[in-house]
């Protein structure tokens, strides 16, 4: 009991002091010290030779909620897609047809472009074996690229870091949103989290914060953990500071054993990168014209930053909404136009740029949605969902099957799977990010020719 009591006290305590204080980083004196050493230790360490400044990048983006596949790409001409949706379902005149079959969603028109370009592939029926229809669970396994039946610890984006980019720059991993996601875990963590480049900043002014991280240091040695971290049953859980540096992952072991030490490196990563984000974001310009959306907006940063040379390998986003249990006819609709308008803008300006050769955006949700509506309007969590594919180096079209919705094909009201989304990442990790995706992934997944 006075373990579990030590080990909230010491998350609340992450969370509630200047760790997770918003919009800024305070370093106190007795850190400073150690900073010449780190800086020195950085210098000597052998970059990776592949970064984002001159080799291929891969965007993630991540539809939160578990996006409805069916009505995504539709089924038009089954007679089983409309007897399962006699209110929701879409007929021939609200899609945008891709053949006989099938047709994208009425408001993804942004899509259908970038598919009669060649610039997108469909990846069908895609999800994994004894599927979970839990958020937070389906969620990790997509993250983590873990079986449904076991735990891993490190995220599957981390498992790159470690395994690939030995002495990268701190920003070698790039997250837009409040909090690192938990496909970054990693060994030896790396990669940065921001909202806003210009409130991505490091400030040596001491503060009055040396007892603050001293209490956290005594918290820490109060609850030693085997690995030296805190891998409690909240390792997922991250400190949140709404759009700065502090977005640090308290999931993850330290790198030195302590609080302390870890704090020490990660703000050191911060002082090196964060000049460079609000330089490269306050010169650089868009060149296309995106919608006025929190995803747009995170799109149009990325942009900014591939534009000026970040040597980032990963650009992480997010759009969120997706759960879409009652009216989800109009809310789909305002999601998938943002998804699809944003995307195109995101490709427009990567062209403009001269980059879009080397840029490849995958998308994915941590489930699909039933087949049969509900009584409310909406669908209720499902299974397997198509993935999609972005990029001018990307084999277009559509890929695997369409999944059966005849009665007895589905599964407990879902569709089956029929593509494996660890084959996708292995696909990306070896054809993209030229690295072999075993060591990653855990083991061999045929790798799914996607780019």
């Amino acid at each position: 009991m006075k373990n579990e009591i030590s080990l909230k006290t010491r998350r609340e305590f992450l969370r509630t002091t200047v760790l997770g204080s918003a919009l800024s980083w305070t370093v106190p004196a007795f850190l400073m010290d150690t900073f010449a050493a780190l800086q020195s230790q950085a210098a000597d360490s052998a970059t990776q030779i592949a970064t984002g400044k001159d080799s291929t990048i891969l965007v993630v983006l991540q539809m939160a909620g578990g996006n409805d596949g069916i009505n995504t790409v539709v089924p038009y001409s089954s007679d089983f897609y409309h007897k399962a949706r006699p209110k929701i379902g879409l007929n021939a005149q609200q899609i945008l047809k891709v053949n006989d079959d099938i047709g994208f969603h009425g408001s993804l028109g942004g899509f259908k472009n970038l598919y009669d370009s060649g610039n997108l592939a469909v990846v069908q029926g895609v999800g994994y074996p004894n599927p979970n229809r839990s958020h937070f669970r389906s969620t990790e396994i997509w993250q983590t690229a873990s079986d449904s039946e076991r735990i891993e610890k490190y995220g599957w984006i981390g498992r790159y870091f470690d395994n690939a980019c030995g002495g990268a720059d701190p920003s070698v991993g790039v997250t837009i949103g409040n909090q690192l996601p938990e496909a970054f875990f990693a060994k030896h963590p790396k990669g940065i989290c921001f909202n806003n480049p210009q409130d991505y900043r490091f400030r040596p002014d001491g503060g009055g914060t040396e007892e603050s991280y001293k209490k956290l240091n005594a918290l820490e040695m109060s609850a030693p953990q085997p690995d030296g971290g805190m891998n409690d049953e909240h390792s997922g859980d991250m400190l949140n500071s709404g759009g700065s540096i502090a977005s640090l992952p308290a999931g993850m072991p330290m790198t030195g054993g302590r609080a302390v030490d870890f704090i020490t490196r990660t703000a050191m990563d911060a002082q090196m990168s964060s000049d460079e984000v609000r330089n490269i974001a306050a010169r650089v310009q868009n060149h296309a014209n995106y919608p006025n959306s929190g995803l747009a907006n995170s799109l149009k940063l990325v942009a900014k930053l591939i534009g000026g040379g970040l040597p980032t390998r990963i650009y992480y986003v997010s759009q969120g909404g997706y759960d879409t249990h009652t009216n989800q006819v109009n809310s789909q609709q305002r999601l998938l136009q943002d998804l699809g308008d944003s995307t195109k803008a995101f490709v427009d300006d990567l062209k403009a740029q001269g980059n879009l050769q080397r840029v490849v955006v995958m998308t994915f949700s941590e489930f699909g949605r039933r087949v049969n509506e509900n009584a409310n309007g909406g669908t209720d969590h499902g299974a397997a969902a198509p993935m999609f594919i972005v990029g001018n180096k990307v084999k277009g079209g559509l890929l695997g099957q369409y999944p059966s919705l005849a009665p007895q094909d589905l599964y407990q009201g879902d569709i089956k799977y029929n593509v494996d989304f660890r084959s996708v990442y292995a696909g990306l990790l070896e054809n993209w990010l030229k690295t072999k995706s075993a060591p990653i992934l855990g083991k061999q997944f045929a790798p799914l020719a996607v780019a």
